[in-house]
Formats: structure tokens, C-alpha cells, sequence
């Protein structure tokens, strides 16, 4: 090996980048047409100064301020402050899970893989497989940042001037960058791929925590999250690049670190190794099913946290957001007369369906263990004993069922516990955690479709993920820019009823428990026929 550690950069960058390109392109053409959509669809719906002045009032409240950060402009209600105060904090979360899953396939997924040691036995510098993939990513915001910045500014809506359209691209790009570093420090930390997408999603979702609390009741905190740096730009409002230089410099400081650990660490080893295990095993490793509860034991505690952590700080602000419309007469007037249902009922149904996409997350990345797993040639020492394939996959899948439903309940319990104190009267326990129940099927699908990949196409599991982010913004922005009900209906979270307001249809829950059901034998039955790695 070459005593530069950064011999042969330029060369890996240009190897990533062919390897890339179609996804970056994919990434960067969903992102930008979704931003440019809905801000003409923003102007559309909302073309006179009353209508949206109408549509703020509804947002000056602090659930809606826990969930899409702080509104900027809200006086002065204009597109291109709608758009900032509704569409860039998740726009933003969406770059950093680009980044994240990029930057954590090309570091540690490549260490499993014997990529980086083929990489490494070429006359190619210690650093130089870090410093490209890094290279690679920050050119992909570079160009997400310059496309949205150059969309935006085509629209010619008055209120969102090209300077500022790309302040808002860069907000976006700059916060994808963040938590490449973020993950790029994690790769060097962790033994795994896993482990390493596992702990940024960690660290993007308590920036999500962070800043919702620091938004509601202490500003000052919101400045230790980058998402909330991300917000301050208040772009198309008062245009601050301040910001971006806290990004940029998080993001520099973030990518040392990750240099300075990956000179210390050996190759596929991290700096926090496993601890040795006992020197008599348990009885419930003599089982598979107790082998994946074993491994999977520490990351159940941590998603089990922090998803307790978000339904807490939704049912936190239930309390203001009663007071809130109840103090409005137009906004009381308005939720009086749908159905009879309280604004807090109604916005329940919201919470429930964002916050059983989040419980989706870990319950994928509980299954996808499995294919972990096969990529290190574990398995091997599994089937080496008489074990059967489907003993161990359905192991595996019983695992992600139990801890996936496990954690909409745990956030469905923490956001009724937390709304407790805070409500004159507080929503019926059962009717809360019927309104998450409900969602267990349609996380079952999603599980059923990673089965499905795993099985059939180990490569393609990441497209489970793609389906999972449209899911979510179809739900989301279905509602926010009226959209019409078939993009839902293509995602199982869009056939579940509301609760409350909706009665419970049992043939639609039979339907996605079914259809979860048929997929994970279809699954199971590749698994079982296809050729395991290593």
C-alpha cells in the first residue's frame, strides 16, 4: 500500500461514480420534481393572500410546529414561505437518508462485501476509499442542491427569487452533507453496515426530537440540531447563509473525525468491537429464533427509545394545540363542523400514520438482519447444523413481526401517556391505542415485501426503502396539497382507516394482512430455492 494516504482519490471517485450515477440521478430527479410539484401546487391551490393567510392560521400551533419547525413569515403568508415552512425540513431529511444509505454502502457495506480489501490490496492510499466516497456524495448535493436551486427558480413565482431558491437547495444539500459525515464517523465505530445506517438513522431521528422540543418551548435548543440549523436559513423569508456555515463546518469537522479513526482501526474490524461472549452459551441461542433475538437485542432497545422519545413529544403538545383552537373562533368553527370531532381527534390520525412509517424503519432493519448476516458468511456455521433455510428465515421474520408491532405500540402508549397531564381531558386510552393498532397490517406489508427481496433478489432490498419514503410522502402531502386518493391507495398505509372518524374496516385489515401474508411466502419460498452467499 502506498505510503499517501490519499494516493489513487481521483481514480476511486471516478469508480464510484459510474457505479452511482443511475442512483444519484434517481435520487436527485424524485427529490427535485417533488420540491418543484408541490411548490407550483402550493401556488395553485393557494393563489390569494386570504387563503393562505387561512392555511397559516392553522399552522400557528404547536403540533404543527413540533412537526415541520417553526413558520417563518407566517404574517406574510407568501408561496415561497409556505414552502419553506411546510416542505424544507423533510425535503432536508430525505437528502440525509440519501447520504446515509449511500455513504454506508460504499464504507463499511463495502468492507463486508471484501470490496475495500480488493480496494486495498491495489497501490491505493488508506484514506483514498473514504475521501472518494465522500467526494462522490458531496458532488450528489452539490447537484441535488444546484437542481432544486435551478427548478425553483424556473417556476417564476414572485415570492421565490432564484437567490433565495438557491439558499433553499443548498439548505437541503448542506444537510445531506452533515450526515454523510455523521455516517462516515459511524462506519469507522461500528463492525457492520447495519450497525453503522442504524446508528445515523439514530442520530437523524434524535435531531428530529431535538429540534420539535427546541421549536416548541426552548429556541436555543433547536441550535443543537442540524436539522434546526437547516431551518434557520428562513429561506424566502429574511435569506441567511449564516447557517450553512454550521453545516459546512459540522460536516468538515464530522469527515476528520472519520479520517483520523479509520487510520487507527484495522480493516473490517471497528473501533467498538463486539465483547467477547461468555464462555457458556445461553439456552436461547439454541434456536434461531433466539440466535436473531440475541442480535438483534441491542438495537430493539435503542429504536424501542427513541421511537418512546417521538410518540412522547407529539403527545406533549396535544394540550397547546387544544388550547390553541379552542382560543380561535374561525379555527373552532372549522373543526366543529367535521364530524364532531375534536382538532386533537383529527390530528391523531396524522400522528398515527407518521409514526407507523417510522416504526416500518426498525422493523425492516430488524428482518434485513438476515441478509446481513449472509453477507458476512455467518450463515455458513447456521446450516452447517441441522437447521432448515425456512426454520431460519421465518426466525428471522417472526423477530421483525413481534418488535416491528412492538414499537407502534410503544409510541402509541408513550403519546397517549404524555398527553395525559396536559389535556383538560384527555383522549380515551382505548380509542388511541385502537388508532395505532390499526396500522400493524400495513407495516406487516412493508416487512412482507423485504422478505420478498431478501428471497428472490438479495440486491434489490434497498427499493423496499424507496417504496417506504413514497409511502410517506403520499400520506403526508396527500392531505397538505389535496391530492387526489389513488397515490395512496398504492401504499398499504393508504388502506388503513383514520381512527377516530372512521369506522374500522375489517375486510381492508384482512386484505393487508393477507397480502403481507402471501408475500412473505413468496419470500420464503425463494429463500429457500435461490443460492445463499459465501
Amino acid at each position: 500500500m502506498s505510503l499517501k494516504p490519499f494516493y489513487q482519490t481521483g481514480s476511486l471517485i471516478k469508480f464510484y461514480l459510474r457505479t452511482d450515477i443511475s442512483k444519484i440521478l434517481i435520487w436527485t430527479f424524485s427529490i427535485t420534481a417533488l420540491t418543484m410539484l408541490t411548490a407550483w401546487a402550493f401556488e395553485d391551490l393557494y393563489p390569494s393572500e386570504a387563503e393562505r393567510l387561512a392555511i397559516a392560521e392553522t399552522m400557528k400551533n404547536p403540533a404543527m410546529t413540533a412537526m415541520v419547525g417553526p413558520g417563518y413569515g407566517i404574517e406574510n403568508y407568501t408561496t415561497g414561505a409556505m414552502m419553506a415552512h411546510q416542505m424544507l425540513l423533510f425535503t432536508a431529511i430525505l437528502a440525509a437518508v440519501m447520504t446515509i444509505l449511500m455513504t454506508a454502502k460504499h464504507t463499511r457495506g463495502d468492507e463486508e462485501d471484501g470490496m475495500a480489501e480488493m480496494i486495498s490490496s491495489l497501490p491505493a492510499g488508506r484514506l483514498a476509499p473514504l475521501t472518494s466516497v465522500l467526494a462522490v456524495v458531496g458532488l450528489s448535493q452539490l447537484l441535488l442542491a444546484v437542481s432544486i436551486g435551478t427548478a425553483l427558480s424556473g417556476l417564476n413565482i414572485e415570492s421565490m427569487p432564484p437567490g433565495a431558491s438557491f439558499l433553499y437547495g443548498a439548505a437541503i444539500g448542506g444537510t445531506g452533507l452533515f450526515f454523510a459525515g455523521v455516517t462516515a464517523v459511524f462506519a469507522q465505530l461500528s463492525e457492520s453496515s447495519r450497525g453503522t445506517s442504524g446508528f445515523a438513522f439514530l442520530i437523524l431521528g434524535l435531531s428530529y426530537l431535538v429540534r420539535a422540543i427546541g421549536d416548541v418551548s426552548m429556541e436555543t435548543l433547536s441550535w443543537l440540531s442540524p436539522l434546526g440549523w437547516a431551518l434557520k436559513t428562513e429561506v424566502f423569508v429574511s435569506n441567511l447563509v449564516s447557517p450553512l456555515v454550521l453545516l459546512t463546518a459540522g460536516s468538515s469537522a464530522l469527515t476528520l473525525t472519520a479520517f483520523g479513526l479509520m487510520l487507527k482501526r484495522d480493516l473490517g474490524s471497528g473501533m467498538l468491537p463486539s465483547k467477547p461472549g461468555r464462555s457458556n452459551a445461553s439456552p436461547l441461542l439454541l434456536s434461531p429464533f433466539g440466535l436473531a433475538l440475541r442480535l438483534l437485542r441491542t438495537s430493539v432497545i435503542v429504536w424501542a427509545v427513541a421511537l418512546m422519545a417521538i410518540g412522547a413529544s407529539y403527545g406533549s403538545v396535544l394540550g397547546d394545540l387544544e388550547s390553541f383552537f379552542s382560543s380561535n373562533e374561525m379555527l373552532s368553527n372549522m373543526v366543529n363542523a367535521t364530524g364532531g370531532l375534536s382538532l386533537t381527534e383529527q390530528f391523531i390520525s396524522m400522528l398515527m400514520a407518521i409514526m407507523s412509517m417510522m416504526a416500518a424503519v426498525p422493523a425492516l432493519m430488524f428482518f434485513y438482519k438476515l441478509k446481513s448476516e449472509e453477507n458476512k458468511s455467518r450463515m455458513e456455521n447456521i446450516y452447517a447444523r441441522a437447521v432448515s433455510r425456512q426454520n431460519v428465515f421465518l426466525s428471522y421474520l417472526a423477530a421483525a413481526v413481534l418488535f416491528g408491532s412492538l414499537m407502534m405500540v410503544i409510541a402509541t402508549v408513550s403519546l397517549w401517556g404524555a398527553s395525559v397531564p396536559v389535556m383538560e381531558e384527555p383522549l380515551a386510552f382505548a380509542v388511541v391505542l385502537k388508532s395505532g393498532l390499526v396500522y400493524l397490517p400495513a407495516i406487516w406489508v412493508m416487512i412482507g415485501i423485504g422478505a420478498v427481496f431478501t428471497g428472490i433478489k438479495p440486491g434489490l432490498t434497498g427499493l423496499a426503502w424507496g417504496y417506504l419514503i413514497y409511502s410517506f410522502l403520499v400520506v403526508y402531502l396527500g392531505r397538505l396539497l389535496q391530492l387526489p386518493d389513488w397515490p395512496g391507495q398504492l401504499s398499504p398505509f393508504g388502506h388503513v382507516p383514520k381512527i377516530p372518524g372512521e369506522e374500522i374496516s375489517w375486510l381492508s385489515l384482512m386484505m393487508l394482512t393477507m397480502i403481507s401474508l402471501a408475500l412473505t411466502i413468496v419470500g420464503l419460498k425463494g429463500y429457500q430455492q435461490r443460492d445463499l452467499k459465501g
